[in-house]
């Protein structure tokens, strides 16, 4: 290796670890923290205790999984047809255990810092106030944030270095053969990415729809109410959800981004300038690292009271030193073919993080009860239920128009300054800023369960008024962190399936009026629907469980209701545990396996279609359910706030139903949609040759009717 690749790499090495040293110093902080109410402390370790065995139990079924896949890759290796084929061998067999690792600790260590900030929040508030408590769920959520940026860029880059260094070809040769090998890692995070988002989804959201129907609606209790046998698991899944499976669906979606950059970067390798554009992408996301550290320590350096306005300036921050970079090494490191500085590529990376700002604005338009469409939810639950749920859907589905609209621009400028690398580098660009995007996101979980242990401890009601201040906020960055992830989603996929048409040799072309193809983008616009579904009707069933259980409590033992006697939580957890590891793997086969099937059926053109339709329908399905479904909990809050009517009042029970509608759909089949397409894309990628080898049962079937 050169020099300056050596340089490079070990720099990007570097600034990884510093951003976990980092995130460990903070966990070491926050855990230093003493719990002075004993209650608080209680409840916090039966949330705790939850999360963990269901996150041992889930990474047990999973292993078996990681297991079985890295053999099939290490064997594949073997067969001639893939020599050369995208994360196949036994090198890229090592990459996607290395994923599959760094994906599920980055989820893990988030969770166990969520389970002890949580409480920590909840106790601050008593003496901090907004601002105490505020600061502590930052900081919970900041150690996820820095810990899925550092993970995956510290794994990526590490074996990008071991496999460039370990070999006697040219610099060139060696670069273009290490990033098709750890397409194998992007492949291993996406897998634990789908098992935990979709488990960790029908969990959560299983306990909190079985909660909310029979404590807020049936029995008219408070939310999170200690009489509740579902709290606990409602206060589990949180964490298992919205904190394990969303750290590992952001590690998979920041990773992937690099990757299919990193993969189109080797396509343009000819001259000996053209190798900064594979070492750019690295040293931006570095940047980004970086920037999130230092955005993260200012904003930990002061007293904040304005929830919204603390995470809008973390955002700020991070993006303009991201920016700052970007230009710097735009002209003094990236080349082009004649060895001159490339300021185009200012362009494309600014475009990528002015998208994702922008989608993520349009989200808190949706989502926030600051702006009409939350009030106009809220305004018509005063009817009742069914037009709770038709402004709703409205809302949802009218977010889709500007959304598109944002992503098409990006991409439309993106691909004027340096084409299809160009919309690689924009996806690069709007994840750069993934780390404190993440720690802004993880602060609502943490703002969630705070309130919930808030209640459950009796604390206070004024402990509880903060707690629900926070959390109001909290979904609605859980809303832009969404809208964040579908938008670099379909940047990375459409990067990612550029490289597949570069790989099967369909170049610039895909003939819609094929039949393979058509057959193939109805497919792929379905498949997205079909998950939902699967996925939605898991949490239905688990839900329908845990109705049933927390009414035969009730019933069986009436002294629950005056508090007397103590609700079996275990038992609720038992319910949300079964379900959600036994309704997560047929989602998931059919993830993996659809592309597989299409791919032999139809051929590489089939395939192609497949990938598109899938990434049009889930587009739109993500940004619905993800928008939708947070307009409705923030109706809820806003009418439990004292207006429309306030708590008890026919629009409060409407909004209650209109979140648990909202639930399954933002918290569960909507954030599984980004993997679900990036998924399938790396799956085909990693075919690619063999589809160019073997021919399709398409075309035997057409040769054998034409005789």
């Amino acid at each position: 290796m050169s020099s300056t690749t050596i340089t490079v790499m070990l720099l990007v090495i570097f600034a990884s670890l510093v951003t976990l040293l980092y995130a460990f110093f903070i966990f070491y902080k926050i855990n230093k923290i003493k719990i002075k109410n004993k209650d608080v402390e209680n409840v916090a370790s039966y949330i705790k205790s939850g999360a963990m065995t269901f996150l041992k139990r889930e990474y047990k079924i999973i292993l078996i999984f990681v297991v079985a896949v890295a053999v099939v890759l290490a064997i594949l290796g073997l067969i001639p047809v893939f020599n050369g084929a995208e994360g196949i061998g036994w090198e890229s067999s090592i990459c996607f255990i290395v994923g599959s690792v760094f994906s599920a600790l980055a989820g893990f260590v988030g969770m166990l810092i969520a389970t002890k900030a949580n409480a920590r929040t909840a106790d601050a508030v008593e003496e901090g106030g907004i601002s105490g408590a505020l600061k502590i769920a930052f900081s919970g959520g900041a150690v996820l944030g820095l810990c899925v940026v550092g993970f995956g860029l510290l794994g990526l880059s590490s074996l990008i270095f071991i496999f460039t260094a370990a070999t006697n070809a040219t610099e060139q040769e060696a670069i273009k053969d290490a990033v098709s090998i750890v397409s194998g890692y992007s492949l291993g995070c996406s897998m634990i990415a789908l098992f935990a988002r979709v488990g960790g989804g029908i969990y959560t959201k299983a306990a909190d729809v079985g909660a909310d129907i029979v404590g807020k609606i049936e029995q008219n209790i408070p939310e999170d109410d200690p009489r509740n046998p579902a709290t606990i698991a409602d206060n589990v899944g949180d964490n298992v959800g919205d904190i394990a499976g969303m750290g590992s669906d952001l590690c998979e979606s920041y990773v992937g981004s690099i990757i299919s950059c990193l993969a189109l970067g080797t396509v343009l390798l000819n001259g000996t300038f053209e190798i900064t554009r594979v070492l750019f992408p690295l040293l931006i996301a570095a940047a980004g690292l970086i920037s999130a550290v230092i955005s993260v320590l200012i904003i930990r350096a002061r007293k904040w009271k304005n929830p919204q306005r603390t995470l809008t300036i973390a955002t700020y921050i991070a993006t303009a030193i991201v920016l700052v970079a970007t230009i710097f090494l735009s002209i003094f490191f990236l080349k082009d073919g004649n060895g001159h500085g490339e300021p185009k590529a200012i362009g494309a990376v600014v475009a990528g993080l002015i998208c994702g700002i922008v989608v993520g604005k349009i989200a808190e338009i949706y989502t926030s009860s600051d702006y009409k469409s939350v009030k106009e939810i809220a305004k018509e639950s005063e009817t009742g239920h069914a037009t709770n749920i038709i402004a709703g859907l409205g809302v949802g589905m009218k977010s889709t128009f500007l959304t598109v609209v944002v992503l098409a621009l990006g991409i439309i400028f993106s691909y004027f300054f340096l084409g299809n690398y160009g919309i690689a580098l924009a996806a690069v660009g709007m994840l750069s800023t993934a780390g404190i995007t993440i720690s802004v996101d993880g602060y609502g979980p943490i703002s969630d369960n705070a309130g919930g242990i808030a209640q459950m401890s009796n604390l206070d009601p004024h402990v509880r008024e903060v707690t629900d201040k926070l959390d109001s906020v909290g979904n609605t960055t859980a809303a832009i962190g969404k809208g964040f992830c579908i938008g670099s989603a379909t940047l990375t996929a459409l990067a990612l399936f550029f490289s597949y048409a570069h790989a099967v040799g369909l170049g610039d072309n895909l003939n819609l009026l094929s039949t393979q193809v058509i057959v193939g983008l109805l497919i792929g616009a379905m498949l997205p629907y079909l998950f939902s579904a699967l996925v939605i009707a898991s949490v239905g069933k688990a839900s329908n469980k845990m109705v049933i259980e927390v009414r035969r409590q009730f019933e069986e033992n009436p002294l629950i209701l005056t508090g007397e006697a103590k609700a079996d939580y275990d038992k609720c957890i038992d319910i949300s545990t079964k379900a959600s590891l036994k309704e997560m793997i047929l989602p998931g086969l059919i993830a993996v396996l659809t592309p597989i099937g299409v791919g032999f059926i139809f051929g590489a053109e089939g395939l192609g279609g497949l990938l598109v339709g899938g990434l049009s329908s889930a587009i739109m399905l993500a940004i619905f359910m993800a928008n939708s479904g947070g307009a409705w909990d923030n109706a809820k809050k806003y009418i439990e706030e004292g207006n429309n009517g306030g708590k008890g009042s026919l629009a409060h029970q409407a909004a209650i139903t209109g979140d648990t509608v909202g639930d399954p759909l933002k918290d569960t089949a909507g954030p599984a949609m980004d993997i679900l397409i990036k998924l399938m894309s790396i799956i085909s990628l990693i075919i690619a040759p063999i589809l160019v080898e073997v021919t399709s049962l398409w075309d035997v079937l057409v040769n054998l009717i034409n005789g």
